[in-house]
């Protein structure tokens, strides 16, 4: 299993001749090309078994200036159920109040 892995980590390498590999390991193509499919094969299961999660930060509201009650009312409407994702320094805001719509009659 270490040598079929290593012949085929060489084929990934970089400007390697899968057919070249193969006869310098006195093997056929078709079964390094089979390991390869295999070693893939596996790797994309090895991926599904284990799913990947983001953790989730809540954070409180940051504070406001003070601001008349108008103000604050409409301000917290604007807010409700919104959620901000931050990824790799991008912050994206998804959700928030719905905005009414008017359909043509």
């Amino acid at each position: 299993m270490d040598d079929k892995a290593r012949i085929v980590a060489e084929t990934l390498e970089p400007n390697a001749i899968i057919s070249e590999v193969a006869r310098r390991y006195g093997l056929r193509p078709q079964q390094v090309f089979a390991w390869r499919r295999e070693a893939r094969k596996h790797a994309a299961s090895a991926q599904q078994e284990s799913p990947a999660f983001v953790p989730a930060v809540v954070a409180a509201a940051e504070p406001v200036a003070s601001r008349s009650p108008k103000q604050r009312k409409r301000q917290a409407t604007r807010d409700a159920g919104l959620i901000e994702l931050e990824i790799d320094g991008i912050a994206m805001r998804v959700g928030g109040a719905p905005i009414p719509r008017r359909w043509p009659q």
